[in-house]
């Protein structure tokens, strides 16, 4: 720096100008330069017309080059006059004219390349202005000081150019217009829109009133689904890219033949490669500006350096002071701006990675062998989803640390070598001694962690199945059982989360000691070393200001480190789930149809994997089915009939053979598979609507009747698993799918079994028989009922696995088989079926209200014309006001102060006040510590040394210890835990205590949201969070404090720009918090489809809709990240805006340091320098802290929310307990019983009056929909009485509590739900009977040989949902429970629909046997069954029309004789 006559004017010396200040933006440009082009060439978004603004723009550019070299040429001239300038007068203009070129190309680049505003030209623009005010400046003195010698060409050509950059800087701001043919709204990344207004905009909208879905932009192109996830697809591996489209085994399959599977190692490597390859190049741009970031932040501490030599300096001229506060201000400033373009980049990286990793494990769900399925439970899927993706998002902000944490370091520990010399080593000796400490805690983090996660995915697992299976849970009163097996889980899970708390806080501890330690530890051995070492503000606070900054990387590095290890551990669940087994598409030859008459050949041996641990063989088989026929397949319950079909689907796993399917295939599963979405939309299911063929196949699986119940006839929403229709009309919609879609060949299991026998004679003869809409068509059709059999053109007998017999009806009856046999016990009285006449259509829909057979939703059964007149005159698009499912809310608004006063109650308010009250004192401590220092730094200097050095430096010492202490003990307080276990006992204590209404109207995706992610958020999300907030609140407070000791003058600004900073804040957080809310609300709509797509995942591979369902998540996934997207760019918005106002606290700080400087001593002006340096980062933590709170506390408010909901009946009643031995006889009364499913709709059973006497067997018949079911649901009291009472045995069951009552009676449902776990929980959940009695059922259920031939016997682990047992067997054991409990009434709800003829006569025979002297109630829909039942009532629209023995019923020839000629028994 050249100081010429006056002492007052300094500036730069010719040659720092002439160099450094140009190479400064050229360096810039041409390192930005090679990345940014290799980014614009990947990330092509359309091509931008040429306008006004780009002309100008490269207008400029090229006069710039132009001004630039005339320099250049005028120092030729000056050559060849002989007057020789210094070289970099020719350097100078050259190396700035190629740069000037430079840029203009990047200009006109951008502008082919589709980017309306560039971030890194904008940068470009300002550091060459910058650079350009500083020689301005010094030209200027220069000029006013000498005139004589002024150098008036290159003067003007300088003026030109600083008048040029300017205006080029001004251009810059301005957004080109948008790129043709793209859908990019605009492109937010860039730093203009940062500040400008197009957020603002936004941010005003979400301030006046809640955002809703409509206010969002819609995604850049580069960041929606398929962009993302396509290339990631295709690099992953080339086999999946063909799964999806293998559809017509064309040139794809002998491709597929070649690829030979890659050895699993190859595969397990490639999956990081793949996602560096595909986020790579983006996120390199991010390296640039961290590198810059890091070098501007050791600006401050050399600026400040600066400032106390000038305070201390009493001569040095004002202006200086003046300069060095602007220069630390720019410095700020300018480290704002890179710092928020760096994010911006990290979080949309993150944000892809995550669209990606879901789409891929979506993809992937959908081509997994079963096998592999049952290795990655429901559960398992849905969290690799949720929060392994999460785990991804948050690597991609930390992972640059790896390298800039060190380069920090190194940095930091030079500056302070230069400062304080050699005693630098003793601290960084207890940086060293640090890190190993905090690597273990990572390595132990991790462990916890992954036994976190695993107890987690259990717990998930368990709720899946509880809220799947809530209403047997409800039925057989287990709800107890189930809870207290899934505290088990829970309490695991705490354990290892206490643990992980106190690693926690010492590893807290060490973190908020560290930094004081290495202060403590350098300035102790700088003092002693020798006594002319004088300790002054100089030297302190500029040392304090390197270990503040020193500080930040190590407190990262460890968190770094474990967001690698976290990501790794997700990194690696992933991989093993990519890396599953895929079906092989190649298991099934599937041709075009050809002229020939065998439309399938058949010839397999294979396993059947899922009873893999029973290792079944499966049938060799070998036969063909010719095109156009009929083919049934019977047999035993459990033989492998439905194996059969889900071989010819390719869906099992094939050992050799070769199974040949012509043409396309369409299948009806046996439980059917609904959609969450209009019943049209289940019918068509993305197929083109044809109307008159739609009409056509409606009325031939007979839901006209059921579409003209549905509030909004075939428009209704059906809910999630079809909670709202019965299973029958699942099944109708089922089978009427399969028909719409007009396939080549039929493959039915089972439809016919779960609709009522004159429906099913309507189905067979419309749809299934010869005279059907598919006669045409080839047709393979599992089986139980005999009666059609006489019409298939061949009949498959199947028993273990093979085919025994086949052949037509007549040769199968001459051979005289096991077939023959088996006809003759059953034919006898289903035969004269055949004779019956046809049903006439009158009858048929004779009130086919909505049935409600299987579900207890009827509230929707009611034709809603009643609900009110007001209805009436809504237009038809509101009547789906009426919607079934409830979708995901969002609250709207501030989060209320009771939430938070909730999670404190919660962790219990001792606690909670005793926290922050230590909290503070830990703060206090850390304050006076600093305080203290400053004032040592200002002690005098006597002869070279300081006095007192030794008091000072203990009481240094005792003060940071204390604060040490304090904060350990504050940390080791794990209030998290509390609060963790109290919150979620509660909301599972209320989720079981609520009715089953509750269940119908909730998709199970948001009960299992608000367990998964909204619990996780509670445990490990809210605790830390806190303690930042708290952390930054004090920082904060603290840094204002010392301030306002040091220049008291401050307190005229801190208030104006405190309350600019709350105003910002709020703005941002109302916006914010909303963002969140919507963001997680739309990630409801992603997890329930997933979880649909895995239950129907074999329809939908039957019907190779995968597309479709592929694009569906996208959509699901785009809407989701279209909510977060703006968060980003919130979280940028406000940062900048902050740090912005924590700049002006800087520059306030150092300008009234400046001015008072006469009356301050310098120890003071480094203590609130140095705290002002730090107030920008505590500031943009605690609004980020504070928001982050406010957006998380919303999960407690979730958790709440179903706290309040309506409850059941208290389950047990002390007062009113009945006695142990009741019922002794089972006599059950009626008395004028009315019920209805919710306060507005009619009643559903009116007025029944019967009376049954213990020991009777009754028999309940009636039209489907005419209140069969809802009687049982009145007994059990899932629904409770709208008038009248039921009484047994003298007990008005509405007195007593609900499981008092339902412990007592006993039934078996229509739909059999097994639970995963051991066989015996399926059967004694509560433990109560010996091994003995559970035999004994066994035997009586006809199941003691299965289970006996299994390797675990009773321990056999049941599969979710018990898909490891055939339905057949599940409603075995079903029956077996029954037969435990033996309690005096027994319901039977159409208990034998799924079982074959055989399996019915044992379960009846064992019923009537063993359920001798008890009260049996039957819903029957096979009339045989119940032929012998001493009476048998007759239900219609809700009232009891019939009552008698069957023969007095049928000489009245009233309703049952009509039902009993339909079924061909009279």
């Amino acid at each position: 720096i050249n100081t010429l006559k006056d002492p007052d004017k300094y500036y730069f010396t010719q040659c720092f100008q002439n160099t450094v200040l140009v190479w400064i933006p050229c360096i810039y440009l041409w390192v930005c330069f090679p990345v940014y082009f290799l980014y614009l060439r990947c990330h092509d978004r359309g091509y931008i017309q040429m306008s006004n603004l780009n002309k100008a723009k490269t207008a400029l550019g090229l006069i710039l080059w132009i001004v630039c070299w005339a320099d250049l040429f005028y120092s030729f001239w000056e050559r060849s006059q002989n007057i020789f300038q210094a070289p970099f007068f020719l350097v100078r203009p050259t190396v700035l004219g190629i740069t000037m070129l430079l840029a203009t190309f990047l200009i006109q680049y951008e502008r082919i390349k589709g980017v309306q505003s560039s971030g890194v030209m904008t940068i470009f623009w300002l550091i060459s202005l910058l650079c350009a005010i500083v020689v301005f400046r010094s030209k200027i003195i220069h000029a006013l000081n000498t005139v004589s010698d002024l150098d008036a060409f290159r003067y003007a050509t300088f003026c030109i150019y600083f008048v040029l950059l300017f205006v080029q800087l001004i251009l810059c701001c301005f957004p080109e217009r948008p790129p043709l043919f793209s859908e990019t709204v605009n492109d937010p990344v860039s730093v203009q829109f940062i500040l400008s207004a197009g957020y603002c905009m936004l941010m005003v909208q979400g301030y006046r009133r809640p955002l809703e879905a409509k206010d969002l932009w819609s995604l850049n192109k580069e960041d929606k689904s398929e962009e993302i996830v396509q290339p990631l697809n295709m690099l992953y591996s080339p086999k999946k890219q063909q799964k999806s489209s293998s559809s017509s085994g064309d040139v794809t399959e002998e491709a597929e033949a070649l690829i030979i599977k890659p050895s699993q190692k190859s595969s397990e490597a490639s999956l990081f490669k793949v996602l560096y390859k595909t986020f790579g190049p983006y996120f390199l741009m991010s390296f640039l500006f961290k590198a810059a970031h890091d070098l501007l932040m050791f600006a401050g501490p050399e600026i400040l350096k600066l400032l106390i030599n000038f305070v201390n300096n009493k001569a040095a001229p004002n202006w200086q002071g003046y300069f060095y506060t602007g220069l630390l201000f720019v410095c700020a400033c300018l480290q704002t701006l890179i710092l928020h373009q760096y994010f911006h980049i990290c979080f949309v990286t993150g944000m892809r990675l995550k669209t990606a990793i879901v789409g891929v494990i979506y993809r992937k769900a959908l081509v997994i062998t079963n096998s592999a399925r049952k290795t990655s439970t429901v559960g398992e899927i849905v969290n690799l989803m949720s929060v392994d993706a999460q785990r991804f998002m948050d690597l991609a902000t930390y992972i640059n640390m790896i390298w800039s944490a060190p380069l920090q370091v190194i940095l930091a520990l030079y500056l302070l070598w230069q400062n304080l010399g050699p005693s630098v080593l003793a601290g960084v000796a207890v940086m060293i001694l640090l890190v190993p400490i905090n690597a273990v805690m990572a390595m132990k983090t991790k462990t916890y962690q992954v036994a976190q996660m695993k107890s987690k995915d259990n717990r998930i697992k368990l709720m899946n199945e509880i809220l799947n299976g809530i209403k047997v849970l409800k039925l057989y009163a287990w709800e107890l059982a189930f809870r207290e097996k899934v505290l088990e889980i829970r309490q695991k899970e705490l354990k290892v989360l206490k643990k992980s708390a106190y690693l926690a806080a010492m590893a807290t501890f060490t973190w908020v000691c560290a930094p004081f330690l290495v202060a403590l530890s350098t300035f102790a051995v700088y003092v002693t070393i020798d006594k002319k070492n004088v300790l002054d503000a100089q030297k302190a606070f500029v040392s304090l200001a390197l270990f503040n900054i020193l500080r930040f990387p190590l407190n990262m590095l460890p968190m770094v480190i474990s967001s690698i290890v976290e990501a790794s551990v997700s990194l690696k669940r992933l991989r093993v789930f990519l890396s599953h087994e895929e079906l092989d598409p190649d298991s099934i030859i599937r041709g075009p149809i050809t002229e020939g008459e065998f439309l399938f050949l058949l010839k397999i041996s294979m396993c059947k994997f899922w009873q893999a641990e029973l290792c079944t063989l499966y049938f060799s088989i070998n036969f063909t089915v010719p095109e156009g026929s009929l083919v049934a397949v019977v047999g035993q319950v459990g033989c492998g009939k439905s194996s059969l079909l889900s071989a010819l689907l390719g869906e099992m796993d094939k050992k050799e053979g070769y199974v040949v399917v012509k043409g396309s295939v369409a299948y009806v599963p046996q439980q059917a598979w609904v959609q969450n979405a209009t019943l049209e939309d289940n019918v068509i299911f993305g197929r083109e609507m044809n109307e008159s063929r739609y009409k056509r196949v409606i009325e031939a699986c007979a839901l006209l009747p059921d579409i003209e119940i549905l509030p909004t006839g075939d428009k209704t929403e059906i809910g999630e698993k079809g909670v709202n229709l019965s299973g029958g009309q699942k099944q109708r919609v089922s089978l009427a799918r399969a028909v719409y879609c007009n396939a080549d060949v039929y493959l039915f299991d089972d439809p016919l079994s779960a609709v009522d026998a004159h429906v099913g004679k309507h189905i067979f003869e419309k749809v299934i028989g010869p005279k059907g809409i598919l006669k045409n068509k080839t047709r393979v059709l599992v089986t139980h009922a005999i009666n059609y059999l006489p019409q298939m053109d061949t009949i498959l007998v199947m028993s273990d696995g093979e085919i025994s017999e086949m052949g037509s009806y007549q040769e199968l009856l001459k051979q005289d088989g096991a077939f023959a046999e088996f006809l003759r016990t059953y034919a006898n009285a289903e035969q004269s079926m055949e004779n019956s006449g046809k049903l006439t259509e009158k009858q048929m829909s004779s009130n086919r209200q909505l049935s409600n057979s299987s579900t207890y939703s009827r509230d929707t059964g009611k034709t809603q014309h009643q609900s009110s007149t007001a209805e009436l005159q809504k237009p038809l698009a509101e009547k789906n006001s009426w919607k079934l499912t409830e979708a995901d809310t969002a609250k709207t608004g501030r989060v209320k102060a009771t939430v938070y006063w909730d999670y404190m109650k919660a962790i219990g308010l001792f606690i909670s006040f005793l926290s922050i009250f230590l909290f503070m004192c830990n703060h206090i401590a850390s304050l006076a510590s600093n305080y203290w220092l400053s004032l040592w730094t200002d002690d005098p200097v006597i002869n070279g040394t300081q006095q007192y050095t030794n008091v000072r430096l203990g009481v240094y010492g005792a003060l940071g210890i204390s604060q040490g202490l304090l904060g350990l003990t504050y940390f080791k307080i794990s209030w998290g835990i509390f609060a963790s276990r109290h919150l979620h006992l509660n909301l599972l204590h209320n989720v079981l205590r609520s009715p089953m209404s509750f269940f119908e109207r909730t998709p199970s995706g948001n009960l299992v949201n608000r367990f998964s992610k909204e619990i996780d958020t509670i445990d490990s999300t809210i605790p830390p969070i806190i303690k930042m907030f708290m952390g930054s609140t004090f920082n904060v407070i603290g840094a204002c404090i010392i301030i306002l000791l040091a220049t008291p003058i401050a307190a005229v600004i801190i208030p104006p720009l405190g309350l600019v900073y709350l105003l910002v804040q709020r703005f941002y957080v109302a916006t914010s918090r909303q963002l969140k809310r919507l963001e997680s609300v739309s990630r409801s709509p992603v997890y329930s489809h997933f979880n649909e797509t895995l239950l129907g995942v074999s329809v939908i591979r039957a019907f190779e809709e995968q597309k479709r369902f592929i694009k569906q998540n996208d959509v699901k996934v785009d809407e989701n990240q279209k909510a977060y997207y703006p968060s980003i760019v919130a979280n940028r918005w406000l940062a900048v805006r902050l740090e912005y106002v924590g700049n002006c606290i800087v520059l306030f700080a150092a300008l009234f340091a400046v001015t008072a400087r006469n009356k301050l001593s310098a120890g003071l002006v480094g203590l609130s320098v140095s705290y002002s340096l730090q107030i920008t980062a505590y500031l943009n933590w605690l609004v980020r802290m504070s928001s982050e709170l406010e957006t998380n506390i919303v999960a407690v408010e979730r958790v709440k929310e179903y706290a309040e909901m309506e409850k059941e009946a208290e389950w047990s009643i002390e007062q009113t307990a009945p006695a142990s031995t009741w019922p002794k006889e089972g006599k059950v009364e009626f008395r004028g019983y009315g019920l209805r499913y919710r306060e507005d709709l009619d009643l559903v059973l009116k007025n029944i009056n019967v009376t049954i006497n213990g020991g009777e067997k009754i028999g309940i018949v009636g039209r489907t929909g005419a209140g069969k079911s809802s009687l049982t649901l009145g007994l059990f009291r899932i629904n409770e009485a709208a008038e009248g009472e039921i009484i047994i045995d003298g007990i008005n069951i509405a007195k007593i509590g609900l499981h008092d009552l339902r412990f007592k009676i006993t039934i078996i449902p229509q739909d059999p739900i097994l639970f995963s776990g051991s066989l015996r929980m399926n059967l004694d959940p509560f433990d109560q009977h010996s091994d003995e009695d559970i035999w004994r059922s066994l035997e009586l259920a006809h199941l003691k040989n299965f289970v006996s031939s299994l390797p675990d016997k009773l321990n056999h682990e049941c599969a979710e949902g018990g898909e490891n047992l055939s339905v057949g067997q599940r409603q075995l054991v079903c029956l077996a429970r029954a037969l435990l409990r033996k309690s005096k009434i027994l319901v039977l709800d159409e208990a034998t629909a799924a079982v074959d003829l055989e399996t019915d006569k044992l379960i009846q025979s064992t019923i009537k046997s063993q359920f001798e002297e008890c009260t049996v109630l039957t819903i029957a829909h096979r009339l045989n069954t119940i032929m012998d039942y001493t009476r048998v009532l007759v239900l219609d629209r809700g009232e009891v029309v019939e009552c008698g023995s069957p023969d007095h019923l049928l000489q009245e020839k009233g309703i049952f004789y009509s039902m009993a000629k339909d079924s061909g028994l009279v």
